[in-house]
């Protein structure tokens, strides 16, 4: 992959993220402020904090999971060599 390619490759990646992250803020207050009416509750705990924490939480590593399924990070090399940070030769 071409290094043009990488970067509109990483443009595509991260406005998938911005939406990623609007979806579990969305999440977090539909099931937070959405519930807080309800008389449910679970453990003596109200659902309301059942949705807006481990609900959320849940959601987003739903989220972050369908983004890893649908991008190809491959292209990525986690291994890349720095200048300043290389050894000197013995």
């Amino acid at each position: 992959m071409k290094r043009s390619e990488k970067f509109v490759q990483a443009n595509r990646e991260a406005k998938a993220t911005w939406i990623a992250l609007a979806l579990v803020i969305l999440f977090w207050y539909a099931a937070g402020f959405g519930l807080e009416n309800s008389t449910v509750e679970f453990f003596h705990t109200p659902i309301w904090v059942i949705g807006g924490c481990i609900g959320t939480w849940l959601f987003a590593v739903f989220v972050c999971w369908v983004l890893v399924l649908c991008f190809d990070y491959g292209w990525l090399q986690l291994h890349l060599e720095v200048p300043c940070c290389r050894r000197p030769a013995d």
